[in-house]
C-alpha cells in the first residue's frame, strides 16, 4: 500500500524524536551519546515495525479493542476480588504469594485476550447493546459515505447523477467490489467480460472527476466465501453508510437491516412524467401499435404512449393529447389522441 507524505513526515519526525531522547539519556547515564542514538533509532525501527504489520488496523478497529480489552480487565479483576486468593491452599502454601501473582496474570491475560478478540469480531448493534443508550449514528445522512454495489459501477450512470447535485457526499468502493470487476474482466464468457471491462473503465472515470471524492476501503469484508451482497450489508452497517445500488433484491435485505439505501430504479421510476386525462405532448411516433390504426410513441424517459387513428403518421412528430391510462403489470399503459386542429 502507498504511504501518504504526511505518514512519511510523522515517522521521520519521529524518529529524529527518538535519536534525542536516546541520546540525552545516555549522556545523562554518563554513556557515549551513539550508544543512545543506536538504542533510539533500534526502538524507532521496531515501531516502524510494528506500524507496517498494522498497516490495516484501522481506527475503528482500534476502538472496538480497546473498548474489549476494558472489558476483558473489568472482568478479570471482579473475579480476582471474590475472594479466590483466600483460600486456604494459597494461604499455607509456602509459595502461595508467587501462584496466586501467576494466576492473576493468567486471568487478566486470558480476559484480556478474548475481550479484544471478541469486540474486533462484533458489529456496531452489538456495541449498541453493550452501551444501550449510545447509537453511533451522524447527526445528519449528507455527510454519510455511500457504499457502491458492481451493479450500480457498471450502470454507468453514476457521474450524470451527480453532476446534476441531487446525490453528494464521498464514494466508497469496497476492495471485494473491484475483485468482483476484476473477476468478470477476465472472465471467458464476452458477457461477463464486456460487463467487467466496463465497471472498471467507470471506476476510472470516477476517480478523475474533481467534484467526486471516490475511495477504496481496503476491509477485506469478513469471509471471501460469503456472497458479495452479504458483505455489502455488513459493511454498510459497520460504516454507518448509505448503500447506493440498482439491484432490487439487494435494496430489500438492506432495509430489512435498517441501512439507508438509495435505488436508481426507484429514483428512475419516481421520474417517470404523470400524466393525466387532457394532458397534452408532442410525441414522434415510431412504429404501429397492436391494432392497425394505432401508432406507438415514446418519450425521452421510455414511457410508451399509444395514440389511436395515428397510424398514418407513424415517422412523424405530432401533437397528441391523453385519452386515459392502464395499469398493467409492468407499469401504466398511455392512450392518447390526435390534437384536433385549432
Amino acid at each position: 500500500m502507498k504511504t501518504s507524505w504526511s505518514i512519511r513526515l510523522v515517522r521521520a519526525l519521529f524518529f529524529a524524536f527518538s535519536v534525542f531522547i536516546g541520546m540525552a539519556i545516555a549522556v545523562g547515564l554518563q554513556q557515549e551519546a551513539w550508544t543512545g542514538a543506536v538504542s533510539g533509532a533500534a526502538f524507532m525501527g521496531l515501531l516502524l515495525l510494528l506500524d507496517s504489520i498494522f498497516a490495516h488496523f484501522t481506527l475503528r478497529d482500534f476502538s472496538h479493542a480497546t473498548l474489549g480489552l476494558a472489558v476483558g480487565l473489568f472482568c478479570a479483576w471482579l473475579i480476582t476480588r471474590i475472594g479466590v486468593f483466600q483460600l486456604a491452599y494459597f494461604q499455607n502454601h509456602a509459595d502461595g504469594v508467587m501462584i496466586q501473582n501467576i494466576v492473576e496474570i493468567c486471568i487478566y491475560g486470558t480476559l484480556a485476550f478474548f475481550g479484544v478478540t471478541f469486540a474486533l469480531r462484533s458489529d456496531r448493534d452489538q456495541f449498541a447493546f453493550l452501551i444501550p443508550y449510545v447509537r453511533f449514528r451522524r447527526d445528519g445522512s449528507e455527510g454519510e459515505p455511500m457504499l457502491l454495489d458492481t451493479n450500480v459501477i457498471i450502470d454507468g450512470r453514476l457521474p450524470g447523477v451527480f453532476a446534476t447535485g441531487f446525490l453528494s457526499g464521498a464514494l466508497v468502493v469496497p476492495r471485494f467490489v473491484l475483485d468482483e470487476l476484476q473477476r468478470l474482466s477476465d472472465s471467458a464468457e464476452p458477457t461477463k467480460a464486456m460487463r467487467g471491462k466496463r465497471g472498471l473503465e467507470m471506476m476510472e472515470k470516477l476517480r478523475l472527476i474533481p467534484s467526486m471524492s471516490v475511495s477504496i476501503h481496503e476491509d477485506a469484508g469478513g469471509n471471501p466465501d460469503t456472497p458479495v451482497d452479504t458483505r455489502l450489508v455488513t459493511l454498510a452497517r459497520e460504516l454507518n453508510a448509505r448503500l447506493l445500488t440498482n439491484d432490487d433484491n439487494l435494496v430489500k435485505v438492506a432495509r430489512l437491516r435498517g441501512i439507508t439505501v438509495l435505488s436508481f430504479h426507484e429514483l428512475a421510476g419516481a421520474l417517470h412524467p404523470e400524466l393525466s386525462v387532457g394532458d397534452e405532448l408532442r410525441l414522434p411516433l415510431s412504429k404501429p401499435g397492436k391494432d392497425k390504426h394505432q401508432a406507438v410513441g415514446y418519450l425521452p424517459d421510455g414511457t410508451m404512449i399509444v395514440v389511436n387513428n395515428a397510424a398514418p403518421q407513424i415517422g412523424q412528430t405530432v401533437d397528441v393529447v391523453v385519452s386515459g391510462t392502464l395499469p398493467t403489470s409492468a407499469g401504466r399503459l398511455i392512450f392518447a389522441e390526435i390534437k384536433a386542429a385549432a
